[in-house]
């Protein structure tokens, strides 16, 4: 066992406070570690889906006449260039594709409106002083698959024919672009909005072409519900709160079984060990000093040696500490005064009480032995007279 005097001060002044206090928190926290490892923690957990909504303008034209490029009846799809004499119709394609980001599903129950308009600009400097738009496509379609399409021709000749036109009445004014805007508004029921895009179209007297593809995409987040999540506890709170119980449980028993401690015997060895530097062991004789100074305590034993620079003796027979200066001895002993010292303590068991077997006597026997003849009336004597004669 641990031999530290401060320690057993402590337990001889507080030991019970404190190991009522210990297994109270031993007991708490393995309560608190069943608590926590019965009853898992909850979580409520927002949910989250994203929706993509794309739109492209598709474009595409059907050869018209056989050359050395084509064959008649040949569809060409977003074409680089398309061949103004080959085909001079364009099939103008909105399509907007609405879907889940997460998992790809299509989103049927949707709302969904194309506008496409031919527009043409005049502008001087780089700054726009007039417009006109042709709309080609104002439709509502239905949508399957998560894709909604609205379709349309356009004979590009014609829009050329007025282009120049346009350019003719403005010459030395200013430039004449023709351009095709796609508008596309959109609602999901989560999430609604607008797309709209344009590319200038150029035409020349032999081919046409877009200078830019028409394509727009948002992707739009919203919250589909909540969810409840069951996770274990922190295993490291769990540990911690399992060892703090089982660590209070166990100082608890160490305090009890370093109880009980004397407090005068735990005061007077933390002062011993404190004042190790001035004691020394010896045998102190009743018959020293000339006169006998009690002192309350070690200490008081100490000072006195500190002020006398005289070493304190420890007899540990008789249970004295003293300091002998000049004829003096100044001591302190848990035993009491300077003459209760001089033998060690005994304990000494109590002996037994003899008792006689057979305490009473009779006056039989306390009769001698040869008394018959005395009492014989044959033995010679007549009376008393004839005894002391014979005698």
């Amino acid at each position: 066992m641990i031999d530290n005097p401060r320690l057993d001060l402590l337990f001889a002044e507080y030991g019970r406070p404190i190991a009522i206090g210990l297994v109270v928190i031993g007991a708490l926290a393995l309560v608190a570690t069943g608590w926590a490892v019965a009853n898992p923690s909850t979580a409520t957990e927002t949910q989250y889906a994203d929706e993509r909504v794309s739109s492209d303008l598709q474009t595409s034209a059907v050869v018209v006449q056989d050359g050395p490029l084509w064959n008649e009846g040949d569809r060409l799809e977003n074409s680089e260039v398309y061949m103004l004499n080959a085909s001079p119709v364009l099939t103008l394609e909105a399509e907007t594709d609405l879907r889940n980001e997460s998992d790809g599903t299509p989103i049927d129950d949707a709302a969904v409106s194309h506008e496409l308009e031919v527009r043409y600009e005049a502008s001087r400097n780089d700054q726009s002083f007039w417009n006109e738009s042709h709309t080609v496509i104002d439709a509502s379609p239905t949508i399957e698959d998560g894709v909604a399409t609205s379709e349309t021709t356009i004979d590009v000749e014609s829009y050329r024919d007025r282009q120049q036109e346009l350019e003719s009445e403005l010459t030395g004014v200013g430039d004449v672009d023709m351009a095709f805007v796609l508008r596309v508004e959109y609602d999901t029921g989560a999430a609604r909005g607008t797309q709209q895009e344009s590319t200038t179209v150029r035409v020349t007297d032999t081919a046409y072409w877009l200078e830019e593809p028409v394509s727009a995409s948002e992707t739009h987040t919203h919250q589909t519900g909540t969810r409840e999540t069951t996770e274990s506890r922190n295993p490291a709170m769990i540990a911690g709160l399992s060892l703090l119980g089982t660590l209070s449980l166990a100082g608890a028993a160490f305090v009890a079984r370093r109880s009980p401690v004397d407090e005068a015997a735990a005061r007077r060895a933390v002062h011993e060990r404190r004042y190790a530097e001035w004691i020394s062991r010896g045998s102190i004789p009743m018959w020293i000093g000339d006169y006998h100074v009690s002192l309350d305590t070690l200490e008081d034993v100490v000072d006195v040696a500190i002020d006398t620079n005289e070493r304190v003796v420890h007899d540990t027979q008789r249970g004295l500490f003293a300091v002998v200066n000049d004829g003096v001895v100044y001591y302190y002993s848990d035993r009491g005064l300077w003459e209760e010292t001089a033998w060690p303590e005994m304990d000494l068991e109590e002996q037994p009480t003899v008792v006689d077997g057979d305490p009473t006597v009779s006056a039989d026997d306390l009769e001698l032995e040869g008394s018959e003849e005395f009492a014989d009336p044959d033995d010679g004597f007549d009376d008393d007279e004839d005894v002391w004669q014979k005698l």
